[in-house]
């Protein structure tokens, strides 16, 4: 496992010395115990490792998404299918100097933190079920946004109750308008550069065609924008969505055409749309799929709704599923917008192994550079993992870390020995101190990285 031939590939973006102090620092992350940071890699690093070289390191202007074409030579697999995902990760941090430092609505801590916001694409493969960052951007909020979400906030909260109702129906004299033409939010602004930049990456070598984002983005909006980056949506639509089915009655000699059938009613969804019921443990499972028609969005959707009835409570709970393609067959849509799950497990490895949450940098460089390096040791890993995995089939991250530590204590010890012991000695102490401190147990007989 020579670290510094695996980041051979990488070469054109960065300098022979940049390329050194890299080896250094994932040499050091891989070794390391406690937090990663940059006085923590500097303590593991070892000799060409120290503070300032570290420090260097982390000063240096990086084009990460051109590190990130690791993936192509080392985890992509010619041929096989390739879905595009994003998602946003919130990081908790205090103080006042961290660039970028806001309030951000942390999904897994249910509320408004303060922090650094993170939003990253990746390509998840299809027949692996494994998500691979490719880019990675800190999400900056101008003045404007910040503004615009308090105005919002307050007019919520100061919602006058008498104020009297406008009357039903629609205003006179107001026009048709186009809802492919919107206007689209910052937010929908910076994800859709992110992806025609990372589409342009990709096209000498792979072709996507569908975009999965969360139930966040299950609006006409984030369709839009979608298409004009010649992709399809995929994402999930509110629980209570007003969908309604396609009208196929008889139409008007005169008049503009009826296109609105009738609204749907989740209880009680045709027979004629279901394509999948399943009994387990009481609960019935229910998968229609139907081209229907939203208010608010300017076409049709491929809309894929799950239903779970307890039969023993009459308990109900609905999934709203959609894409822009009306030709992906419900098992895709589902098995798509599962496979976005994968890039959680990116976010929660580049917290708990490679120092997503433990940097101490405050500037936008060095904070930049330790945000992308933590994502980039996700990729590394696997590679790692692949070669790892054929002397310990069951291994894990927390293997592989065990096993570059022993290597680390290992070296240190032989050094201060002054005659070195026989190869086949040395292997079988390498192979025991390796174990210590493994999940999954082998006793490892091959040399040290």
């Amino acid at each position: 496992m020579n670290i510094l031939a695996l980041l051979q590939c990488i070469q054109p973006e960065l300098s022979k010395t940049d390329l050194r102090r890299s080896a250094r620092i994932v040499q050091a992350m891989l070794s390391m115990s406690g937090r990663v940071t940059m006085l923590g890699l500097s303590r593991w690093a070892g000799k060409g490792g120290s503070y300032r070289t570290v420090q260097r390191f982390f000063d240096t202007v990086i084009s990460w998404p051109k590190v990130f074409n690791f993936f192509v030579r080392h985890l992509y697999r010619p041929g096989g299918e390739y879905i595009l995902v994003g998602d946003e990760s919130v990081v908790t941090k205090s103080g006042k100097e961290t660039h970028g430092l806001d309030y951000f609505f942390s999904g897994l801590l249910n509320k408004v933190v303060k922090g650094i916001s993170i939003f990253s694409l990746s390509l998840v493969s299809v027949e692996e079920r494994r998500s691979y960052p490719l880019r990675v951007e800190q999400v900056i909020r101008s003045e404007a946004e910040k503004a615009a979400a308090k105005e919002r906030k307050q007019k919520g909260a100061k919602k006058d109750k008498a104020t009297p109702k406008k009357k039903p129906g629609r205003p006179k004299g107001s026009r048709n308008r186009d809802k492919t033409q919107v206007e689209l939010t910052p937010e929908l602004k910076r994800i859709q550069e992110m992806v025609k930049k990372q589409l342009k990456m990709l096209r000498d070598w792979l072709i996507i065609r569908y975009l999965v984002l969360d139930g966040h983005f299950g609006n006409n909006n984030a369709l839009q924008m979608a298409l004009q980056c010649d992709l399809q949506l995929i994402s999930k639509l509110r629980y209570d969505a007003a969908l309604s089915f396609v009208y196929d009655g008889e139409q008007k000699r005169t008049g503009p055409r009826k296109k609105y059938g009738q609204k749907i009613n989740y209880r009680n969804i045709p027979n004629q749309y279901l394509v999948e019921k399943s009994t387990t443990d009481g609960i019935e499972t229910r998968i229609y799929q139907a081209q229907m028609l939203h208010h608010e969005f300017a076409q049709s959707l491929n809309v894929v709704i799950i239903t779970k009835t307890n039969l023993k409570t009459g308990a109900f709970a609905n999934v709203n599923l959609f894409s822009g393609d009306l030709e992906l067959s419900y098992e895709k849509i589902i098995d798509f917008y599962s496979l976005r799950f994968q890039i959680e497990f990116n976010f929660r490895d580049a917290k708990q192994y490679w120092g997503l949450e433990d940097f101490m940098n405050i500037k936008e460089i060095p904070l930049t550079n330790a945000i992308n390096l933590s994502l980039f040791m996700v990729n590394l890993s696997q590679v790692l993992l692949r070669q790892f995995r054929q002397t310990h089939p069951d291994g894990s991250i927390l293997d592989l870390k065990a096993y570059f530590r022993a290597a680390k204590y290992f070296e240190e010890t032989i050094k201060m020995l002054p005659q070195k012991p026989e190869p086949i000695l040395l292997e079988q102490i390498f192979g025991q101190v390796a174990t210590l401190g493994c999940i999954h147990a082998v006793n490892v007989q091959s040399s040290p990285p």
